[in-house]
């Protein structure tokens, strides 16, 4: 049985590099709203597995890019 590893805000913050602040992620606590957390009292912890699959539900599928063969100025 694997333990489940919990992040706090802080650490969240660190994981996005800081595109998602501590501010946000209250916010959208209040708002009911991002990756789910568990809270114990007042601590505020997300669990992982959770930021992962939020990640993945986050995912933008880009289309691939069409390669030229040729440069349009080499054509005669």
């Amino acid at each position: 049985m694997s333990e489940t590893k919990f992040l706090t805000p802080d650490e969240v913050t660190e994981r996005y590099r800081g595109g998602v602040s501590v501010g946000t992620l209250r916010n959208w606590r209040a708002m009911k709203i991002g990756p789910s957390f568990v809270k114990i009292g007042k601590a505020v912890l997300y669990p992982l597995e959770e930021l992962e699959a939020w990640d993945e539900g986050n995912r933008v599928q880009c289309r691939a890019t069409k390669r030229l063969d040729e440069h349009p100025d080499d054509r005669a």
